[in-house]
């Protein structure tokens, strides 16, 4: 889940991360309101759940809080990536003398979360990775351990920061190492921390996304943030294909069915749960394959569960075929899957046969699985056959 801006720095001001002083407004009144109270210059930002709002024209500044209502009654009228905002942040206007970019995210080849740091903030670390690489350091440390301040100070020397602004800016970065910790983070960003004219240094604007599984046992930040438990908090609204599978999911207990994400493809995919469906879905984008969907099954779902998910894949527009797979699992019945996928494609009016590209399931009740598939003449292959080959061979029957 994903936080709004105004949201994130709440979380870091309880960290003491110094921040330009700010209101939320929600209507042009309240947003004359704040620049009234603010006294002086402000800046006007957009909440919503998506980058690229400057571009859109979600960030204006203005120098009277006339000139702010007018500005937060455009801003609140204009959708950003199909996002309507959620308000608008009223912000002072502070003289910026240099801006710089702190993240804390998870490295997955390291396995290990890693802070980015670097001096030339408020534009894409990607871009100043690879036109600056000097201007980045990157400083991988233990997420089972106390956070220990020096990994922050070494980040920031290492792009050449001394003194009194290696200090403060140490201060800074280790408050939101200790933010992506101890809130389930995959994501924790500064950009820009800006250095004002007076020597001081605050955080212009944060991004923070949190493990979805995590927010149970962070219900007192939630809470806290007045963010409520049915928020899905994604970067784009859940389309009406994804909130039907979310309902399938949800109409049974057992198992998972669902989890649904969807792109603009022809081929359908009912993958394994975790990194293995994430894999198998790289793998057939590597194989040339367009999915038309990311989803997960597993953990035993019951036999309607997984023909609801089928038939659900299969009614998409331009989707021909899906394709079956898991990576290795040890618990999952395979003729329960096999019983399900069957069953969609038989009520969506489809040939088991001609809709299922490929099935790869290794499981228990292996056998009595591959006996229904034959029954059905669907292609199934075992375990001795790599998920990408499994992948490319589903690709080559829908380009076939």
């Amino acid at each position: 889940m994903r936080f709004y801006e105004f949201e994130a720095k709440q979380a870091l001001a309880r960290r003491r991360v110094p921040l330009p002083k700010s209101e939320l407004a929600r209507t042009p009144e309240e947003a004359e309101a704040a620049a009234e109270q603010l006294g002086g210059p402000v800046v006007l930002k957009s909440q919503v759940l998506s980058g690229g709002r400057m571009k859109a024209g979600g960030v204006k500044f203005t120098d009277s809080p006339a000139e702010a209502k007018q500005a937060a009654a455009e801003i609140l009228a204009l959708e950003i990536n199909n996002l309507k905002p959620a308000g608008v942040l009223v912000e002072e206007r502070r003289t910026v003398e240099q801006e710089y970019f702190a993240a804390v995210t998870w490295d997955t080849r390291a396995k290990r979360p890693v802070i980015i740091f670097s001096d030339m903030g408020g534009i894409d670390i990607e871009e100043v990775a690879e036109q600056h690489p000097e201007h980045v350091a990157r400083m991988h440390f233990s997420p089972s351990r106390p956070f220990p301040d020096f990994s922050a100070k070494l980040a920031v020397a290492n792009v050449g920061i001394t003194g009194g602004a290696l200090n403060a800016l140490s201060r800074m970065v280790a408050a939101l190492a200790g933010a992506f910790i101890d809130h389930d983070l995959t994501l924790a960003e500064i950009n820009p921390i800006g250095r004002l004219d007076d020597g001081s240094f605050v955080a212009l604007d944060a991004h923070m996304d949190m493990e979805d599984e995590a927010r149970g046992r962070h219900t007192a930040l939630l809470d806290e943030l007045g963010i409520d438990d049915p928020e899905a908090r994604k970067a784009r609204p859940p389309t009406q294909f994804e909130l039907d599978a979310a309902a399938n999911n949800d109409a049974d207990p057992r198992g998972i069915a669902g989890n649904l994400v969807e792109f603009d493809g022809n081929i359908g995919l009912i993958i394994g749960a975790g990194g293995g469906s994430l894999t198998l879905f790289d793998a057939v984008r590597a194989a040339g394959g367009k999915p038309a969907n990311y989803c997960e099954i597993g953990g035993n779902p019951s036999v309607g569960k997984a023909a609801g998910l089928t038939k659900l894949v299969l009614s998409q527009p331009g989707v021909d075929k899906v394709a079956v797979m898991m990576s290795i699992v040890s618990n999952t019945r395979v003729d329960i899957v096999a019983r399900g996928v069957i069953k969609g494609c038989i009520e969506a009016g489809r040939d088991p046969a001609e809709a299922i590209a490929i099935f790869r399931i290794p499981g228990s009740w292996e056998e009595e699985g591959f006996v229904i598939l034959d029954k059905y003449g669907v292609e199934y292959v075992d375990r001795s056959v790599s998920m990408h080959e499994a992948a490319a061979r589903a690709v080559a029957k829908v380009a076939g």
